[in-house]
């Protein structure tokens, strides 16, 4: 019998035949991957589903596949075993918070929380528990922090001998940040390590009447460098403890809207971690603000979608509160001033140009009506380069820059924005906590034309959020004030009135949207983000009631998250206790 002949492969075909083979290979294997996902996906049925999804808009069941992602979206039967064993709840897309700090509200979970201190003396007095509580706070090694002291509520601008009036405070190293974490207050301790005299800082102002003591947006840098900065093991804590929050209300995923470059290194350390529970969509903030640093930092996207930095964070003005804001025109409570350009026009719009320029979203912090229309003059240019002889509209709405905050712009820079389609990135929550003096600021043509809008700029599909720890996390506060406009705290708004400037209220479906679709498409994440949908991160909440037509908005305000999944795991469950009997434990 001849032996089988085997025809000897040309050398220059013998690769087609190796390729076929790990071709055919690599579909077994997926294969078997494919089979193993299935035999190990999870069903789950509630109530109902709000699904965010065109072709399922009346789902009541899911399943999830291992690797943490939706692979089937759809309706029980009625008479079926998966509706009989349906879980109690309503499930809807896991929420986001559009512009939020994480590392910064980590660090105020574990400091003084000044937020409604009403008296000098109220602010004394938790400064003063807070130091007996943790003895090794205020030293020169660990100062004292604490946030959310506010010169409106206590009469005046704080100094640092209102600090050194409580005997036990006298020496203490303490830095407490303004309610809008653009001004800090020191002691005296930290005062003694600065020169004497001070000298101005430009974009920033320095309070020197009726006393030393308070710094504000630039001027904060000369306190910031002289700051102990936690060290890796104290910024783990923060995180853990942020996300721990943030996951009881509901979010999943947050824009982190500015990082420095170490911190995004830390972040691509711990990512995706048992304890890193929310999905992080960060904003670069060079170390120097308003600078342009690419050597410090990479375009970064984790397999698993818990992180994911492409876009950089710029800074145009300050803030209202704290006469901040850049302005057109003068304060009308404060005639001398216009407030602070943090940068003028042509750095903001090189830098916007810079960055865009190699592959970066660009996001420009802006309140006032003049930090409004610089950055929009920016982000045109910086389209116009990117784009040549392209409609600005249609190169946007591939780079998808932002405007953060947005919160003054005068009509025609509404009409600009809305033209080019830029993403407002919005707070609902300031509107209802600035409307006590917001008019006093402005004036009320101002206010009525320029200030705090939602509805007028829809159809840019603004991206909604808290600005947390300046204002709580909770996006069902956010959805009250969006659509009541009213304060999620009292149920009030301005005066004995409804909500105020009710004209610029949202829809309920159109705030859900805010926390849900529109953060994913800002994070170019539509279709894996905001949605219960086959192929998508299976990241849902539970709740008590249904978000649909016949949900009273006024229930907003006691709503309470039943459970919060991210990945397909469950991350929070309330287990029939509230959140505030959670943190108390």
């Amino acid at each position: 019998m001849d032996r089988l002949r085997i025809p000897r492969l040309r050398r220059d075909t013998a690769w087609l035949y190796a390729a076929a083979l790990v071709a055919v290979l690599a579909g077994v294997v997926k294969l078997r991957q494919g089979l193993l996902d299935y035999a190990h996906t999870e069903t789950h049925c509630y109530q109902s589903v709000h699904t965010n999804w065109a072709e399922e808009p009346n789902a009541t069941c899911f399943s999830v596949s291992p690797s943490g992602t939706f692979t089937r979206v759809f309706r029980a039967g009625a008479d079926t075993e998966l509706a009989r064993s349906a879980s109690p709840g309503f499930a809807m897309p896991g929420l986001w918070d559009g512009h939020g700090h994480l590392l910064q509200y980590g660090e105020f979970l574990n400091s003084v929380d000044l937020f409604g201190s009403a008296s000098m003396d109220d602010v004394r007095a938790r400064v003063r528990t807070y130091a007996s509580r943790n003895p090794s706070a205020g030293s020169s090694d660990e100062w004292l922090r604490g946030v959310g002291w506010d010169q409106m509520a206590l009469g005046k601008m704080p100094t640092a001998s209102d600090l050194a009036q409580d005997e036990e405070l006298k020496g203490l190293y303490i830095m407490l940040d303004r309610v809008d974490v653009h001004c800090v207050w020191v002691s005296q301790a930290v005062l003694d390590l600065l020169p004497d005299p001070i000298p101005d800082v430009t974009g920033g102002e320095i309070v020197r009447e009726p006393g030393m003591g308070v710094f504000c947006d630039n001027a904060m840098d000369v306190v910031m460098a002289l700051w102990p900065k936690p060290d890796a093991s104290k910024k783990r804590h923060f995180l853990k403890s942020a996300m721990k929050e943030l996951n009881g209300v509901g979010l999943v995923g947050v824009h982190d809207a500015g990082v420095t470059p170490g911190n995004l290194n830390l972040y691509k350390k711990w990512a995706g971690g048992e304890d890193w529970t929310v999905r992080v969509y960060a904003m670069i903030e060079c170390y120097e603000r308003n600078t342009f640093c690419p050597d410090e930092v990479e375009q970064y996207q984790s397999a698993d979608g818990f992180l994911s930095i492409r876009s950089v964070k710029l800074f145009a003005d300050g803030a209202l509160g704290s006469w901040g804001s850049a302005l057109i025109d003068p304060y009308t409570d404060r005639p001398d001033t216009s407030g602070s350009l943090l940068v003028n026009a042509s750095e903001l719009t090189f830098n916007a140009i810079a960055w865009s320029g190699r592959g970066f979203q660009v996001n420009i912090h802006a309140i006032g009506d003049l930090a409004n229309r610089h950055a929009i003059d920016a982000i045109v240019a910086a389209l116009r380069l990117l784009c040549p002889g392209e409609p600005l509209a249609r190169c946007q709405a591939r780079h998808r820059f932002r405007v953060e905050h947005a919160q003054i712009i005068h009509p025609d820079d509404q009409a600009r924005l809305l033209a080019v389609g830029i993403i407002p990135s919005v707070q609902p929550t300031h509107a209802t906590s600035d409307m006590a003096y917001a008019e006093a600021r402005l004036g009320g043509w101002r206010t009525g034309a320029e200030a705090y809008r939602l509805r007028s700029l829809l159809p840019a599909r603004p991206v909604l959020g808290s600005d947390f720890p300046v204002e709580p996390p909770d996006p069902f506060e956010g959805m009250y004030a969006a659509v009541a406009r009213r304060s999620p705290h009292t149920g009030r708004g301005r005066g004995a009135g409804g909500g105020w400037l009710a004209e610029e209220a949202l829809a309920l479906d159109d705030a859900v949207r805010g926390f849900t679709e529109a953060p994913a498409r800002a994070a170019f994440l539509e279709g894996r983000a905001g949605a219960i949908a086959p192929g998508a991160y299976a990241d849902w909440v539970v709740l008590d009631a249904p978000l649909d037509g016949d949900f009273d908005p006024e229930a907003l305000r006691t709503l309470r998250v039943r459970e919060t999944w991210v990945a397909g795991k469950r991350v929070y469950a309330r287990e029939g206790r509230g959140r505030m009997e959670e943190r108390e434990e």
